[in-house]
């Protein structure tokens, strides 16, 4: 029998990837999406007999009832994303990632299965020589980091819950973002030929965007082997300074100038290592290298042209 999942969000920047990979594998997937940022980033799905899109919003009760009835798999990835975005539109972000996460999950029933993604914002000053991993206690410095955090709680009251925390995201989306890390990084070294590095010691762990797809299309397949618990998914390989990310972008952007400005802090005060062992050893493992991942920002960067729209 096919599999039914619902995605809501899934015009966005992870959701257009996995929903796309979804389709492709034969799964029938309804999307819910208010397509505030972009569009056109499903219109390849729009011939598939697969594929649905409702434009609504994700606060439609009635709707999100409906829906939980129709499908097995629910992966909530609706959400204001990011703390710049959370900060300038309060209200919104709590009743988006807090409120609609916990009407969700009032209402869902037994043969429901959820796939919660979260973030390591909620780690957000990890101690200097220990890597968090999923028992490090949760610190938020962002309202973000908060509604996340505490949407996590409410989603792990449940059994049928895997739940993600994401390490940063980079890589090329059918909606595109420049303002996540390495993206702005690759974006601003191509179109400014230099970074500004604030706090260049911060740390990060990053994960690209088909990894991310292809941890969740491992979780739909093997869930009650993942069920009931959280897991770090990030690339193991990709624990990096800012600094140690600018000197890898320079290495292939020899005109690259990094400048570091002293005496001024990062708005975004994030430091943090992050283990991925125990998603590893439940058998995925992310493989796309953070080279890579430059090099295909920097053909994407050299020849887009159009406005890409974020979040804020």
């Amino acid at each position: 029998m096919e599999k039914k999942v619902l995605v809501t969000g899934g015009a966005g920047y992870i959701g257009s990837m996995l929903v796309s990979k979804l389709v492709h594998l034969g799964y029938k997937v309804t999307v819910i999406d208010l397509l505030k940022y972009s569009t056109t980033s499903l219109n390849h799905l729009c011939f598939n007999k697969n594929f649905k899109l409702i434009v609504d919003d994700v606060r439609n009760e009635n709707l999100i009832k409906q829906e939980i009835k129709k499908n097995e798999f629910i992966i909530p990835l609706a959400a204001l994303v990011g703390a710049p975005l959370c900060k300038k539109n309060k209200k919104e972000a709590i009743s988006v990632n807090l409120d609609s996460i916990k009407f969700l999950m009032k209402n869902t029933k037994k043969k429901n299965k959820i796939i919660f993604l979260t973030s390591n914002s909620g780690y957000g000053i990890g101690k200097k020589n220990k890597f968090c991993d999923e028992s490090s206690p949760l610190k938020p410095i962002s309202l973000y980091g908060i509604t996340k955090v505490e949407a996590e709680k409410m989603v792990m009251q449940s059994k049928n819950v895997i739940c993600f925390r994401l390490a940063t995201v980079f890589g090329n989306s059918y909606r595109m973002r420049t303002d996540l890390l390495v993206n702005n990084f690759v974006y601003n070294s191509i179109n400014k030929k230099e970074l500004k590095l604030y706090e260049p010691h911060f740390r990060r762990n990053f994960i690209h965007v088909k990894d991310v797809v292809d941890a969740i299309v491992y979780s739909v397949k093997n869930f009650n082997q993942l069920k009931s618990n959280i897991y770090n998914l990030g690339l193991s390989s990709a624990n990096l300074s800012k600094l140690m990310l600018a000197k890898k972008i320079k290495n292939r952007l020899k005109y690259l100038k990094i400048k570091i400005i002293k005496n001024k802090k990062d708005p975004d005060q994030r430091d943090y290592f992050v283990s991925n062992k125990k998603i590893e050893k439940k058998g995925f493992r992310a493989k796309i290298r953070i080279e890579s991942g430059i090099n295909e920002l920097i053909k994407v960067f050299t020849h887009t042209k159009e406005n890409i729209i974020n979040n804020y």
